[in-house]
């Protein structure tokens, strides 16, 4: 038997349909949420959200020791995941952005001359995955998502957190695309 939920914490790469898991999301009447509402925050605060939300952002991979620290096993962690090779393709197509997160990590934390993209873009998958995964294995509240099975799993995350509100709505927004890469 699941414990209540207060908190809920999307985990995932980006480019995997996070955009589109909050905008279903907003349609709840007892949860508030968030689509990288924190992420200019740093310190202790960069994680402190209320109770009864959801935070979808893929920068919070790179803070799960604070996560841990502050909800620990209490919060649903819920596992966004798509396709390998989209994401990575997609990712590829945003390699130029100014403030690619992909890129980000090459030219900063990898500090690395990248001479293919393509390639960059599979280990910044392949790294955050991991991350996610390590920090997952000992929780009990986790939901794995794999965004090509949304309407099985949709419905599950909405019973899982006895979401109430504008039920339909939020099935709708899963037939839209929000974010598109160009």
């Amino acid at each position: 038997m699941s414990k209540p939920v207060n908190n809920v914490f999307v985990l995932c790469t980006g480019r995997c349909g996070s955009v589109t898991f909050s905008k279903a999301c907003g349609h709840f009447s007892n949860f508030t949420v968030g689509h990288e509402s924190r992420s200019k925050i740093g310190g202790a605060a960069r994680t402190q959200y209320p109770q009864a939300h959801i935070e979808i952002d893929n920068r919070l991979t790179w803070f799960l020791g604070m996560l841990e620290a502050r909800y620990g096993d209490s919060a649903l962690y819920v596992h966004l995941t798509r396709n390998r090779d989209e994401v990575a393709n997609s990712f590829n197509r945003r390699w130029h952005m100014r403030g690619s997160i992909v890129r980000g990590y090459c030219d900063h934390i990898l500090s690395a001359s990248v001479k293919d993209p393509l390639a960059a873009c599979y280990d910044y998958i392949d790294t955050v995955e991991s991350n996610i995964s390590a920090f997952l294995r000992d929780k009990t509240q986790v939901l794995h998502f794999d965004i090509a099975d949304y309407q099985s799993k949709f419905p599950e995350f909405i019973d899982r957190i006895s979401a109430r509100g504008n039920l339909e709505q939020s099935m709708a927004e899963w037939t839209k695309q929000y974010n598109r890469s160009a």
